[in-house]
């Protein structure tokens, strides 16, 4: 079966990484029977790991009109988010580019003549759904909430006739997305998953003071890390606020391991904003800013405590099940399909999004006690190895591609019940 794969970034974040880990499951488990081509929309990491991998990638670059454009903001301050006119101001300015990427696209997706086409993110479950060739399956790859961007919910109902099959990555985004296409697309769930050799307690760590610039931290330092993307609603300023509740005595160093990588308008802070913020809090001199790193497994294995602090719902939290594998001691905000994948004071601790103060308590028991630290991080570790092993996806997507092919063959794309609420992946 040859599956064109579409990504909406061309910069490696969690739905990117999940993307690779669902290829490369299927080329090592289906080395004769999957035949993925990767379209992206710019060079850049996810085009390198591809072709590291043996994937053919096509580069057709997206133009920045579509590439800035976005339900912008969300998560963000109120006077960082984007009106709903100005937002149809870029839709109506991006109509005509939009037009002829979706030619460019449809020309890129026939030479390809796949059978299904795996369309990741927004944008190319919508392109992909107007430029997918007769007779091969749309395969929406969900990763994110739309019920609370009006523009993102109207398109994804107005195109769900297009789409065979829809996988969601947690429960809680499978809701979701049932909601705002009223029942017109079939939904199943997929979690996303870890590469557990890559993602292991032993290996290479990496040096995260000289990654940022810095004096080596003092003897005893409890490494305390935000693994994530530089948007909004990734809890930057919580952070930095339960770094400044902690005592100094507890000789805590936070680092901020990531950089930028959508270009969707006003969705992101830049460096500058996260120092200054940090200032704010006056913790400038107990954050280290490393930017992105690519050895991401050796940038957790340097950290004594990884921490999630998403302000809004967490649609998986693939960097939670990613330093669980590590085998590091982890605080996640308890909520949307975060909360689907660790059990408090069992495998992590959790904390209520948003709340500095209970971030705070968590990271500080942590920092005092490197027994519960030991403790947490081996049962994350079996966690892991029960829950995320990448080996699964395999016999779980194929499943999902031999589902949508039928449907395509039979027309019978449109699910007036909503899928298959609650279950997994059909036939798995």
């Amino acid at each position: 079966m040859r599956v064109a794969y579409l990504s909406s970034a061309g910069q490696l974040g969690g739905a990117e990484n999940a993307l690779l880990d669902v290829i490369s499951s299927l080329r090592d488990a289906l080395p004769d029977a999957h035949e993925p081509r990767l379209i992206a929309p710019a060079e850049g990491t996810l085009a390198a790991r591809a072709r590291a991998l043996g994937i053919p990638v096509t580069v057709l670059p997206l133009p920045r009109a579509l590439a800035r454009l976005g339900d912008a903001g969300a998560g963000g301050p109120a006077g960082r988010r984007v009106s709903r006119a100005a937002l149809a101001a870029r839709l109506a300015a991006a109509g005509a580019a939009g037009a002829r990427y979706v030619r460019r696209l449809r020309g890129a997706l026939g030479a390809l003549a796949p059978d299904v086409v795996h369309a990741n993110g927004l944008k190319m479950q919508l392109l992909g759904g107007w430029a997918r060739p007769p007779g091969a399956a749309l395969v929406w790859h969900v990763h994110d909430y739309a019920g609370g961007r009006p523009f993102a919910a109207r398109l994804l109902r107005l195109a769900a006739s297009r789409c065979a099959l829809s996988v969601a990555n947690s429960e809680s985004v499978a809701g979701d997305l049932r909601s705002v296409t009223a029942g017109r697309v079939r939904v199943c769930r997929v979690y996303n998953a870890v590469d557990l050799g890559r993602f292991a307690p032993a290996g290479a760590a990496l040096d995260l003071d000289e990654a940022a610039g810095l004096a080596p931290a003092e003897a005893g330092a409890v490494r305390v890390g935000l693994v994530a993307t530089l948007a909004r609603w990734k809890g930057h300023e919580t952070f930095f606020e339960a770094l400044s509740l902690l005592p100094r005595e507890l000789r805590v160093r936070g680092y901020v391991v990531g950089g930028a990588l959508y270009e969707t308008d006003g969705s992101q802070h830049t460096t500058g904003e996260l120092r200054r913020l940090a200032a704010r809090h006056g913790v400038a001199d107990r954050v280290a800013f490393t930017g992105f790193v690519a050895d991401a497994p050796a940038a957790m294995r340097a950290l004594d405590v990884v921490v999630h602090c998403s302000t809004a719902p967490e649609p998986f939290g693939l960097v939670i099940a990613e330093a669980m594998a590590c085998g590091r001691a982890v605080v996640a905000a308890r909520a949307g399909g975060a909360a689907e994948i660790f059990t408090p004071g069992l495998d992590a601790l959790g904390h209520e999004p948003g709340d500095a103060r209970g971030l705070a308590s968590a990271v500080g028991r942590l920092a005092a006690d490197a027994g519960l630290r030991a403790a947490l991080g081996r049962a994350a570790r079996r966690t892991a190895e029960r829950r995320f092993d990448r080996a699964r996806l395999a016999g779980e997507w194929a499943a999902v591609y031999r589902e949508a092919s039928r449907r395509e063959e039979k027309g019978d794309c449109l699910e007036a019940a909503g899928g298959l609420r609650g279950q997994s992946a059909p036939g798995v």
